[in-house]
């Protein structure tokens, strides 16, 4: 059975307006992510994607309920749980192999200067940046100072690595190629990732499961879709799986109808406490079981 080591509890996070009274960004949000999955959350810009990401990171925390790691609430930062931004956040002073020692050795403080080398050593390997130890970030185009972030963040060991939107700003030969790092990586140490994206094709490459947020003000997690896909995909031949097309179109008729109005047409059944979990086919066909439905 698969082990529940990530768990939002009826989250909520509301800021004072201007003139008066609060705006709720969401209310009353749970779900729950398995060790070793990888999860996407989708939703449009203001529905509160990244102020979930900031309270799973410890940067921020809820108005109400609770966000659970690994059995211990969360209560502020911890290397634990290491993040990439969207920008790389280099030290320009430190070379490729002192950037990512510098996490090392904040995570093992007793650790001696040769192990916390050979620790971002494997790393820096991992991500394909063998050579480059010693350049400056100066020295390296984008994606390789995006690869240094990831890098810095794997070597920590994280229980989960919590990531928003990191490949956005690279071009998209770039980007593929980081995906795929990224992907192979998190299958080959088990890690347990969770990331914000706009893009539905990046959801589809990467998630074991994508979370679908409405619109915010008053965001609500509308379901979550279990990716049919074969976990070993590759993406010269994803498009080619027959449940592909019935995914990637149960996506997009989200972002560009229902996220709208989901709110106002609130399926019968549905509850915030448990968010209906969908697999979408390109057959319909019987759930398995009284929690996963199938769409056609």
């Amino acid at each position: 059975m698969a082990e529940r080591f990530i768990s939002i509890e009826s989250i909520a996070r509301h800021y004072p307006q201007a003139g008066g009274g609060m705006t709720t960004i969401f209310d009353d949000l749970w779900f729950s992510m398995n060790k070793g999955e990888f999860s996407c959350i989708i939703g449009h810009s203001g529905c509160g994607k990244t102020t979930v990401l900031n309270i799973l990171a410890g940067l921020d925390l809820p108005d109400e309920g609770v966000a659970v790691v690994d059995g211990r609430a969360i209560e502020g930062p911890s290397l634990d749980r290491a993040v990439i931004f969207q920008s790389h956040a280099l030290l320009p002073w430190r070379s490729v192999i002192g950037n990512v020692g510098y996490a090392v050795s904040s995570r093992w403080r007793d650790w001696s200067r040769e192990k916390v080398r050979a620790q971002a050593q494997r790393f820096i390997e991992l991500v394909g940046l063998k050579g480059n130890e010693n350049k400056k970030p100066s020295e390296l185009s984008g994606g390789m100072k995006q690869r240094v972030g990831i890098a810095r963040a794997l070597s920590i060991e994280p229980k989960i690595l919590l990531m928003d939107e990191p490949f956005s700003a690279l071009d998209a030969l770039t980007r593929g190629t980081l995906q795929d790092e990224v992907r192979r990586i998190c299958i080959d140490t088990g890690q347990t990732a969770f990331m914000i994206t706009h893009d539905v094709d990046e959801a589809i490459y990467l998630a074991d499961r994508i979370v679908l947020m409405t619109n915010g003000p008053g965001a609500m997690i509308a379901e979550i879709v279990e990716n049919p896909l074969p976990r070993d995909r590759r993406r010269i031949d994803i498009h080619k799986h027959p449940d592909y097309y019935a995914l990637r179109n149960h996506l997009i008729d989200f972002l560009v109808s229902r996220s709208r109005s989901f709110k106002d047409e609130i399926p019968p059944g549905y509850q915030k406490r448990h968010p209906p979990v969908v697999r979408p086919t390109a057959t319909p066909a019987e759930p398995d079981d009284g929690t996963t439905r199938q769409v056609a």
